[in-house]
């Protein structure tokens, strides 16, 4: 049987180092100690109803010791995320049921006055003292106190607890980049699986090193970062939070060999000063997905590795491997009964075309929704929303919700989320090609396109740039950049153009365009705009935004 449970009982009496955090480290003997200590505490509080247990951390070793705690107790453990605020974190702690919540002193205070649920009252909160679990027993804190006393409890006994393949052991918010997060339902079987199978893909073993640093509250760390490294008995190697700056500082310090990502990390390690001796580290692989193309290649040579971006969601109702023979840009090949949906249609779309320089050229009758006529097997639903459920399998398929698109020998590529498509003068398309050009201009780190009202009908194309250090927007410039691109739609280039030093951000450093459309040429950001389609670009100044404002409403 395999479970998180089994991997964690495997662990038991292994002396070599399982964790690595700061200046500590624990062998995995140690961990699964600490994590039948906490097992036994969740055990001891347990209350009717859901067993479920809410983790609002950072990636700290007690993070690590609460979901091996939960996986053996039979618990549920919900990744509180602390980006999060007010109402919007209440919201994830009171739908998902919890009964119990473990928090860092630091982030107390996000839940201190709000209504968390009837089954999560202020007394069901547990506040570590130590972030990492190296509290002496004799500790006089009510953490202390409860810790000491479960102080070098067994293992629960495997047969009364009754973990199985079957076991729900996480609800995992998706990111919330569009709208309101859902929590995914994942059993025990299925982690445990992925993380078998992630281990194989890479060839991860017990000498390797895996790099943790994005939050272990999210789907991707969980199943590329932390499965896996407890599938292979390999060390887990903790970042607190993501930074930049201090990547190949922390691959040195522990010899990291594996390092999973997703969203932008690989854009930000790259805009950090280059240095001649960067490919001089112990890294050999890196796995994630929603990279950009050019940053892959420029990472991989960089810091002499292997980067290998697909694509898979939190829901598992789809995914894209890499094979050997995958063209640059491309996933990888689908399962089988996978396709491209135009979702108005309900047809097929026709298979990409691509100039001499890998350029597509019919984007709007390429892209549609990727779908499985499989109904989505891996799919085990959302945590009491039907309707959400009911939204990803219509008819027998899985709706993924993004974009892709396939070209005749059956390679997928991504093309953004269901929300990028924009409609400009009755034309169709999705974001993420235009994001592709813009991040060819020298000056871009990263471009965000999202729709705003058109003045008539329909939309306009809005982006947001983040420049790399020292660089100032050319307006001109950049017009004429973007008339030298030949594969530009022609309704693509931007109207509207904003230029900031910090884009809003999930806590795993996806975009939330929710935030740039709300916004749209009201944000705080400095704002290029063109009056006609092919004019050049000026400073939209406040009497051009009261005009716009008016002229949208009364269209």
């Amino acid at each position: 049987m395999l479970t998180i449970d089994q991997l964690i009982r495997d662990r038991a009496g292994d002396s070599r180092v399982g964790l690595a955090w700061a200046d500590r480290t624990w062998t995995h003997a140690e961990v699964v100690q600490a994590q039948a200590e906490r097992a036994a505490l969740l055990l001891s509080l347990r209350r009717p109803g859901p067993f479920h247990v809410a983790l609002l951390m950072d990636n700290v070793p007690e993070y690590v010791f609460w979901m091996g705690g939960a996986a053996l107790a039979g618990a549920v453990v919900v990744g509180g995320n602390p980006t999060h605020r007010g109402d919007e974190l209440a919201r994830d702690l009171s739908h998902t049921e919890c009964q119990l919540l473990v928090t860092s002193p630091s982030y107390r205070p996000l839940v201190e006055g709000y209504d968390l649920g009837p089954a999560l009252p202020s007394d069901r909160i547990l506040v570590v003292d130590d972030p990492s679990g190296d509290l002496d027993p004799a500790a006089s804190t009510a953490y202390g106190a409860l810790l000491a006393s479960v102080a070098a409890s067994p293992l629960p006994d495997q047969e009364a607890v009754g973990v199985t393949e079957e076991t729900l052991g996480l609800l995992l918010f998706t990111s919330g980049t569009s709208g309101a997060p859902k929590a995914c339902l994942c059993s025990q079987g299925r982690l445990a699986r992925i993380g078998s199978i992630v281990t194989q893909m890479f060839e991860i073993t017990e000498d390797d090193v895996c790099y943790l640093a994005m939050p272990l509250f999210h789907s991707n760390a969980l199943m590329a970062g932390w499965a896996p490294a407890l599938a292979a008995g390999a060390t887990a190697a903790l970042r607190e939070r993501f930074s930049a700056s201090q990547f190949l500082i922390d691959v040195r310090r522990y010899g990291v060999t594996y390092f999973n990502y997703v969203g932008k990390p690989l854009s930000y390690i790259l805009a950090s000063p280059e240095h001649p001796d960067d490919a001089d580290n112990t890294l050999r692989r890196c796995f994630g997905n929603e990279a950009a193309e050019a940053d892959v290649a420029r990472f991989a040579e960089r810091f002499a590795c292997t980067v290998q971006d697909a694509y898979g969601s939190t829901e598992g109702g789809a995914a894209v491997q890499r094979t050997p023979d995958t063209p640059r840009g491309a996933l990888g090949r689908a399962m089988p009964g996978t396709k491209i949906i135009n979702a108005e249609t309900g047809e097929e779309c026709p298979r990409a075309i691509f100039d001499e320089h890998g350029r597509l050229l019919n984007a709007e009758e390429a892209i549609g929704e990727m779908v499985s006529e499989t109904g989505g097997a891996g799919f085990e639903g959302y945590w009491r929303n039907a309707d959400a459920e009911a939204a990803r399998v219509k008819n027998g398929w899985y709706w993924t919700g993004d974009l892709a698109y396939r070209d005749a020998d059956d390679f997928f590529y991504f093309g953004g989320r269901d929300y990028d498509w924009l409609r400009v003068d009755g034309e169709n398309f999705a974001s993420a090609p235009v994001e592709e050009i813009l991040q060819r201009h020298p000056d871009v780190i990263l471009a965000s396109v999202y729709a705003v009202p058109d003045t008539v009908v329909g939309d306009q194309v809005m982006a947001t740039l983040l420049l790399h250090a020292g660089r100032t927007f050319d307006p001109d410039g950049f017009a004429e950049f973007l008339a030298g691109e030949s594969d530009m739609g022609t309704k693509w280039a931007p109207r509207y153009i904003a230029v900031t030093d910090e884009l809003p951000v999930t806590a795993t450093t996806k975009v939330m365009k929710r935030v740039l459309r709300n916004e749209g040429w009201h944000c705080t950001q400095p704002v290029w705009w063109r009056t006609g389609k092919d004019g050049p670009y000026r400073r939209l100044e406040e009497s051009d935004i009261i005009e716009l404002d008016r002229v949208i409403a009364e269209r």
